[in-house]
């Protein structure tokens, strides 16, 4: 699959120093990467209604994640996925009236478009489920082989010998490290995100499908000795992540309600298909929501980055609106947060417009410090906030090029374009 464009990211002197996240999973603050090299996977958009403001949300804050580790002088590999075929895909799909393969299509292609005005740098790779469902059944039919996954039959009882194929998570003694939750919230949560648990002939209630066998009316491509079917959910990414950045790969990343159940059996697969190995850092970025609501298709109140750029509003304000917030924290959207993200993308525009201005040494080394200080952007932008009313005020002895050093470093860094 494709990826859109690759903004230019501008050189800055100097280095960035080691970038810092808090682990998800230990709550603690790690080093993001340990390497000359820095591997990134984040789980990609289902296709059907993108891209609201959640989804902007999320790939924003990893990209700042990219621009650190570059700026402190990592070779960035990131990789992402489109789920491309999946249960609400089709479901919206049928609803419409409009082809799946279609509806796949053209969402995916104006999520590029949108995460382009955004300014996001693309993933190294990009893959769809569909162009990886080889490697998938090749990863599921090992999984059988070694005992880690098992056959149940199909609801119409075709073929016993065959069945839907789930993974047996009693195998896997780290299952639980990445999310920590108890029995029952894990329970809780796969009933609202997407798992089966009340599906008749699973040994657990947890266990993930794999490899979901062909229903009338549904896709369906060639499973080997798996038969006929799909991809489960989980699976694609943990076989998309192993196959692009190898395994451990640093770090693991999405919207907080993707750490379980996504992220937890993504893992477990992971380390049962390479012994042990997953992701060494799980990284979250928190909800959005609306005016004080919570932001879902399902309320209709989703805020989209398409619809805000047909209004005109500047893809610079809709990125500022969002860095604005810390990446891990619920926030909401709202008509006075995208105003004062205008005010300041304004502000910042003056400020910069001249030859000369305060001194840049001190601002290029504090925002450095902030987005390492896990990415935390509302520090960053407080201190360009009191750099360029330092520079409208004409209060300090002007320095040449300071501003076009500012110019660079907010867009290096915080991927704003001035």
């Amino acid at each position: 699959m494709l990826t859109w464009p690759l903004p230019h990211v501008p050189s800055l002197p100097g280095r960035g120093g080691p970038v810092l996240v808090r682990d998800s999973s230990s709550g603690e603050l790690v080093v993001a990467a340990q390497g000359d090299v820095a591997t990134l996977y984040v789980c990609g958009i289902t296709p059907y209604d993108a891209t609201h403001m959640g989804h902007a949300a999320t790939y924003v804050a990893f990209d700042v994640l990219g621009r650190a580790w570059r700026d402190a002088g990592h070779e960035v590999h990131y990789a992402s996925n489109v789920t491309d075929v999946d249960d609400p895909l089709l479901e919206r799909a049928t609803a419409t009236g409009v082809d799946w393969r279609d509806l796949a299509a053209d969402q995916t292609a104006l999520y590029a478009q949108d995460m382009t005005a955004l300014g996001v740098i693309p993933p190294g790779t990009w893959s769809g489920v569909v162009e990886s469902i080889p490697a998938v059944v090749d990863a599921v039919e090992k999984l059988l082989a070694s005992g880690a996954a098992y056959r149940v039959t199909t609801p119409d009882e075709v073929g016993e010998e065959l069945g839907d194929v789930y993974a047996d998570l009693s195998v896997d003694p780290s299952f639980g490290a990445v999310a920590g939750l108890d029995a029952a919230t894990m329970l809780a949560y796969s009933r609202e995100r997407g798992g089966d648990p009340e599906r008749p002939g699973k040994r657990d209630p947890l266990d993930p499908l794999l490899w979901r066998r062909e229903r009338a009316g549904e896709p369906a491509w060639d499973g080997g000795v798996l038969g006929r079917g799909r991809p489960g959910w989980h699976i694609e990414c943990a076989v998309i992540a192993r196959d692009a950045l190898g395994l451990p790969f640093d770090v693991e990343g999405g919207g907080s309600d993707l750490l379980f159940p996504h992220h937890e059996m993504s893992t477990s697969h992971a380390r049962l298909l390479d012994s042990g190995h997953g992701a060494r850092v799980h990284l979250h970025a928190g909800m959005v929501g609306l005016e004080g609501e919570k932001m879902s298709k399902s309320q209709g109140n989703l805020v989209l980055v398409s619809v805000l750029l047909a209004q005109g509003v500047d893809p610079m304000a809709i990125r500022l609106a969002i860095i604005a917030h810390r990446y891990r924290d619920d926030w909401d959207w709202t008509s006075a947060g995208l105003e004062a993200a205008q005010a300041r993308l304004e502000h910042w525009r003056a400020a910069v417009s001249g030859n000369g201005g305060p001194d840049a040494t001190a601002l290029l080394a504090g925002v450095r410090a902030a987005v390492a200080d896990d990415l935390d952007t509302p520090r960053a932008l407080a201190l360009v906030d009191a750099w360029a009313d330092e520079s409208l005020a004409g209060t300090a002895e002007p320095v040449e090029g300071a501003p076009g050093i500012v110019a660079r470093l907010i867009d290096a860094l915080l991927g704003i374009r001035i």
